[in-house]
């Protein structure tokens, strides 16, 4: 399969590598043939400043066939809050209820918070994507957020079930946990674990209500975790510069997301220097870039490995999108099998 006959596309890379300018340019690529939504995870939010248009939380059409969307974390988080104040409000005890919203006011700023939310809206994103889109390209945040969100999110699982346990000291309200656990031999915090068949057999209304709605997200979780591991639906490109931190961050994601079943593409070098520069400054740059091309070779050797050279105007507007895009596709990454 060439890359954008995949249905979902990861493009991933250490802050300030170029991720959102490829992003955007292999959208356009893709938006020729393909109904194409492009969605930021990165809180920078540069998307509105590459197409010079207002996108924001909503999807945006930003060119033909292309929509554009701009995840806010903050905002995410506190929609996700909300969501679930509103819920235990419906079952929690009235005594309990005014802790238990002084205590999710606090986990606004907990750590994990917003990735759980981020995650949980990425999945449902997917799902969207599904159904009104050919293929959805998400431009991530850096690596090690990326990592946290595409692994194992054990902070959302670890949540959930404090929040049950919050709820109701009940024997019957513990024994929620029991049916939210995984098929023996899987680990309980992984929220990517298949749940129990007949979860909420046996239960009180309320106890069935409360349950079925972290077996919803547990499944949602689920569905994503699995189109996410397909190589078939989904892929990771990679986007690195020619020096020595941005080489290692990558060998380092590239080797855990191997770990943990997720498929990568290939990488990509981006800002590389013409060959053709006589200045004495740019020279020694360049060789510099040539020895750590050599060690992205030897250290990435199990990806593909693309070129892309440093442009000399910014990437900013729909014609420099195009341009970049134009030199995207004749490095040949789109047409890899």
């Amino acid at each position: 399969m060439s890359l954008l006959d995949h249905r979902l596309l990861l493009i991933g890379g250490k802050g300030g590598v170029g991720k959102t300018s490829v992003s955007a340019a292999l959208a356009l690529l893709a938006s020729e043939h393909k109904n194409t939504l492009l969605v930021s995870t990165d809180p920078a939010h540069n998307l509105s400043d590459l197409f010079e248009t207002q996108i924001g939380d909503d999807i945006t059409r930003v060119a033909q066939q292309l929509d554009a969307l701009e995840i806010d974390p903050d905002h995410q988080a506190r929609q996700h809050i909300e969501q679930v104040k509103a819920q235990m409000k419906r079952f929690a005890m009235p005594d309990m209820y005014p802790e238990i919203e002084r205590q999710l006011e606090l986990s606004m700023q907990s750590p994990g918070v917003q990735e759980a939310a981020l995650l949980e809206r990425i999945c449902q994103l997917i799902e969207f994507a599904e159904s009104h889109y050919d293929l959805i390209i998400f431009d991530t945040a850096p690596t090690g957020h990326t990592l946290r969100l595409l692994t194992l999110p054990e902070a959302m699982a670890a949540w959930t079930q404090g929040m049950l346990r919050s709820q109701d000291r009940s024997e019957e309200l513990q024994g929620v946990l029991k049916h939210l656990s995984p098929k023996a031999g899987k680990d309980v915090a992984n929220p990517m674990s298949d749940p129990q068949q007949h979860a909420t057999d046996g239960m009180t209304d309320r106890t069935k209500a409360i349950t079925e709605k972290l077996l919803e997200r547990q499944r949602l979780f689920q569905r994503s975790r699995r189109k996410i591991i397909d190589p078939d639906y989904s892929q990771m490109l990679f986007i690195l510069l020619a020096e020595k931190l941005p080489i290692l961050e990558t060998e380092r994601a590239i080797t855990q997301l191997r770990k943990e079943k997720l498929p990568v593409f290939a990488t990509i070098v981006n800002r590389l220097l013409p060959q053709d520069s006589n200045n004495e400054f740019l020279t020694q740059r360049r060789e510099q870039q040539q020895v750590y091309l050599q060690e992205a070779e030897q250290r990435l050797a199990a990806q593909p490995q693309y070129r892309l050279p440093w442009l000399a105007q910014d990437i900013v507007g729909m014609a420099a999108l195009k341009q970049l895009a134009d030199t995207l596709a004749a490095t040949g990454v789109i047409q890899q099998q």
